[in-house]
């Protein structure tokens, strides 16, 4: 697939100094750029699941007591 891509000066000056750095093409540069950028979101958004997760387990736990505490008074 061959994409087009806008790049405004500061950007374009960025990609061909790291091109030149790292001595590859800057396709290869923006290849690798959309993996890292993909990987960071799926990270981030995995990072989130587990906040949420453990927010709902400390928030089960406690009425969860709450609720045995109400048991342990005879009710």
């Amino acid at each position: 697939m061959v994409a087009t891509v806008r790049l405004d000066e500061n950007l374009e000056k960025t990609l061909n100094r790291i091109s030149k750095m790292l001595h590859k093409k800057k396709s290869d540069v923006i290849r690798e750029a959309i993996r890292l950028y993909a990987q960071t979101v799926e990270e981030d958004k995995k990072s989130k699941m587990l906040r949420a997760i453990e927010k709902t387990k400390e928030i089960d736990k406690k009425e969860y007591e709450s609720f045995e505490s109400t048991l342990d008074d005879g009710i």
